[in-house]
């Protein structure tokens, strides 16, 4: 999708949500005329952003029925968690 021209419908469409689609189409209808091309722009790269989470998931789940190990480069923060987790249990929250 990146190669076309991305049009009212195609962010909709890329959006994946009935409920996030609403709400794009109800900004863009209510924007005013000097708004209308920001507006347009932030849920354009919302809806790049989606189809390209989407992009990835898909890889993702590819390697892990195959059985592999997920691509890219990952980073352990468990003991950061963990340590935040164990922060916040002291304040007294639940």
């Amino acid at each position: 999708m990146s190669e076309q021209q991305w049009t009212i419908q195609s962010i909709s469409d890329a959006l994946g949500d009935p409920e996030l689609s609403q709400r794009f189409l109800s900004q863009i209808n209510r924007a005013p005329a000097h708004e209308l091309l920001d507006v347009f722009a932030r849920w354009e790269r919302i809806a790049k952003n989606t189809l390209a989470a989407v992009e990835r998931a898909r890889v993702l789940a590819a390697a892990e029925e195959r059985g592999e190990e997920p691509p890219g480069e990952w980073i352990d923060v468990t003991d950061k968690i963990l340590a935040e987790a164990e922060r916040i249990r002291s304040r007294g929250a639940a």
